[in-house]
């Protein structure tokens, strides 16, 4: 029976570029600009590296089907080298492959890197995939933002919400977002908006208002990872970060079998968030947990993720969002870095961007963001549509040793 890997591995280095549109940049210099400061975190030497993930979605507009560039513009020292790719769950899935190397004993040190350049195709929202039977098969003419408007009917339908009510709350998680977002000088969007500003917003598919809908950009975020007790050799004797539990869960094609899943909630969300807390000895998340970083493609997203994961009852969630709940000040901080509303969605760094956050809050790092003695967090990534996608649940901590 597997026992997981709580407190197996640590996260001693991380870094992430601006993200924006960053004409200035390809991503092999979005790479190096989150590596840069990622190594020098670290405190290492690039030699000392074994082995390095990199995430990308979209090889036909950035590095190309292989890690090679990755090698290259890092100028990594020979090494094993390998690209990932799981829909917007792909820079979470290239920290999971690290971790797992390091929990293995397969390697000491290990990268993750994550990269998407995005702006330089030209699309308002995400370019064309080369088409394949994924596209041709099941997603006949669907786009990100209907169906996750269809998401938000589907959710106000189960709870008996009237649409205005959903609306008000989407509008506090946008401008909640955008509040956070306006302290982050990495974020692509730093300007704060009203509550008014959302609701009034031209529609892109209703519910979904501009507002609601998170941007495209470009960027990159990586960290390094090797054992606690390699991290205290390395003179790590200050606060220690670890993983305290990594999930990931597929959906198998329920949800468009039959008619037990009404679309109203993320059912892989369900199962890798209950994974996840196993893994991580957690019985009550709305208690052990400090603050989160979830999938915010869309506000209505973060709404149903809250029930998702356990931190709010089935149908409150919209409640608890219009009380202040998930706000920096409140009881359960999500998205104190601005999230993927202010970030834009660069899907290969997405995951590993959520993860810088807790990490500079762990370490008191956060500068204006900084909460008050954070100690375990939790990031959320649900790649593809509400009814076919892939979800990871990461819960990173302090090492305590125990």
């Amino acid at each position: 029976m597997s026992i997981g890997i709580k407190d197996k591995v640590a996260i001693i280095g991380m870094g992430c570029s601006k993200f924006g549109e960053r004409w200035d940049a390809g991503p092999e210099e979005l790479m190096l600009e989150a590596f840069n400061e990622c190594i020098a975190d670290a405190g290492i030497e690039k030699e000392q590296i074994e082995a390095g993930w990199l995430g990308v979605f979209f090889d036909e507009q950035n590095v190309g089907k292989s890690a090679i560039p990755m090698s290259q513009a890092l100028r990594l020292p020979n090494i094993p080298v390998t690209r990932v790719e799981n829909l917007c769950a792909t820079g979470t899935e290239s920290l999971r492959a690290a971790t797992y190397a390091v929990a293995a004993g397969a390697c000491d040190i290990a990268l993750a890197m994550g990269v998407e350049k995005l702006k330089d195709t030209g699309y308002a929202g995400l370019p064309e995939r080369t088409k394949g039977t994924f596209e041709d098969l099941w997603l006949p003419g669907s786009t990100a933002p209907g169906s996750f408007a269809q998401f938000a009917s589907a959710y106000a339908s189960r709870n008996k919400l009237d649409m205005d009510t959903l609306k008000e709350a989407m509008a506090h998680v946008s401008w909640k977002s955008h509040q956070n977002g306006s302290l982050n000088p990495k974020a692509h969007l730093q300007k704060t908006i009203q509550k008014e500003q959302a609701i009034t917003a031209p529609m892109i598919s209703y519910p979904l208002g501009l507002y609601d809908c998170c941007g495209v950009s470009d960027g990159a975020a990586c960290a390094i990872v090797t054992t606690p007790e390699i991290a205290a050799r390395l003179g790590k004797t200050g606060t220690l970060v670890s993983i305290k539990a990594l999930q990931l869960s597929a959906s198998n094609g329920l949800e468009m079998a039959h008619k037990s899943w009404d679309g109203s909630y993320a059912l892989t969300a369900r199962i890798a968030a209950k994974n996840a807390y196993t893994e991580a000895g957690i019985t009550n998340p709305a208690k052990d947990l400090d603050l989160f970083e979830v999938h915010d493609c869309f506000s209505v997203t973060e709404i149903v993720t809250m029930e998702d994961l356990q931190v709010s009852d089935d149908g409150r969630a919209v409640h608890d969002v219009l009380e202040g709940k998930f706000d920096r000040d409140g009881e359960l901080p999500c998205q104190i870095d601005g999230g993927l509303k202010c970030f834009g969605h660069p899907i290969g760094a997405t995951g590993l961007r959520m993860i810088y956050e807790l990490y500079l809050q762990m370490h008191g790092r956060a500068e204006q963001r900084q909460l008050k003695d954070p100690q375990l967090g939790l990031t959320h990534n649900l790649g593809g549509l509400p009814n076919r996608n892939v979800c990871t649940v990461s819960i990173i901590g302090h090492y305590h040793g125990d």
